[in-house]
């Protein structure tokens, strides 16, 4: 069996000019495997690109991330007003007002950090932010899944097939227990909440648009929770579903682990068949057949092999 893997680079994968085509001139039976932690990677990130809302909530998010990563001095401001915050609420049970939009060091991380809690104080925030702790709290077994040092491809795969599932389960009934739970957030944070049945209103200032064939909960449900959880199963079915995933999965039938539990001969006649077929003509794929037949016969209740 010959195989080759590398990054995703167009130089390296390139079906023209790369080096994987320069391997397939010498044979085209040498398959490239793509890192299947970077496919799920690409597919978190060109979901999240597809949707407008969901794009900007992540570069808001990143803006904020800065402005707390900038500096250590950040860090110890953000951590003292939290520790003054914890301990107020302790002593009178209400929120501190203390925080780096009054405290901050300078006008200009005064000023950044207004904008930020600006930002943060927003229903369209709120429920970007818990529908993506939702989508990637379903994701990240996956995730853990294809980062292991040694991955068993079936589970692996197996688990893409629970991802899909779990996200379809979301989209379907997840959207009024995620509403429910964000409008909890935002009166706890004095957060201004919409009224869902006003007809929904894009834009800001006087590129206000008024959609009135659609309300507030419409856009919510469709243009935002159905349209991510859409975008992100589209991606899963189109990076885990090329020739490299079948190939991968029916060399798994060879595992020798647990005497050979996996063997299938099908799966091996496939695999020789349809991955192999250069070293299999149509005479020897019969003789194949043949002997795989026998061995499953022979082989796994003969005597001498028991013990193994």
């Amino acid at each position: 069996m010959r195989g080759h893997g590398y990054d995703g680079a167009i130089n390296m994968r390139g079906s023209w000019n790369g080096l994987q085509a320069l391997f397939l001139k010498d044979c085209s039976c040498v398959y490239y495997v793509y890192c299947f932690a970077h496919r799920l990677q690409l597919a978190l990130t060109a979901a999240a690109e597809k949707e407008v809302s969901i794009w900007l909530f992540f570069s808001k998010l990143n803006s904020i991330c800065n402005l707390i990563n900038g500096y250590p001095k950040r860090h110890g401001e953000l951590h003292s007003a939290q520790r003054i915050e914890v301990a107020h609420m302790i002593a009178t049970a209400e929120r501190d007002t203390k925080n780096m939009v009054n405290d901050g060091a300078s006008n200009s991380i005064r000023g950044e950090a207004s904008g930020a809690l600006i930002e943060m104080k927003s229903f369209d925030f709120i429920f970007i932010l818990h529908l993506m702790h939702k989508i990637m709290g379903i994701t990240n077994l996956l995730c853990r899944a294809l980062q292991e040092k040694s991955l068993d491809i079936l589970s692996a795969m197996d688990c893409v097939s629970t991802t899909k599932t779990s996200l379809r389960t979301l989209r379907e009934e997840g959207f009024d227990l995620l509403l429910s739970h964000v409008k909890e957030v935002c009166v706890k944070y004095d957060i201004e909440i919409p009224h869902m049945e006003a007809h929904y209103k894009s834009g800001t200032d006087r590129s206000c648009q008024h959609n009135d064939s659609i309300t507030v909960e419409h856009h919510y449900r469709f243009d935002v929770f159905t349209a991510a959880i859409d975008f992100q199963i589209e991606e899963l079915n189109n990076r885990f579903k090329d020739d490299a995933v079948e190939l991968l999965k029916l060399s798994c039938v060879l595992e020798s682990k647990e005497n050979f539990k996996l063997l299938n001969v099908d799966h091996i006649y496939r695999l020789a068949e349809k991955f192999y077929y250069l070293d299999f003509d149509s005479q020897y794929l019969h003789h194949l057949i043949m002997q795989l037949d026998h061995y499953r016969l022979d082989v796994a209740g003969h005597e001498s092999f028991q013990n193994l």
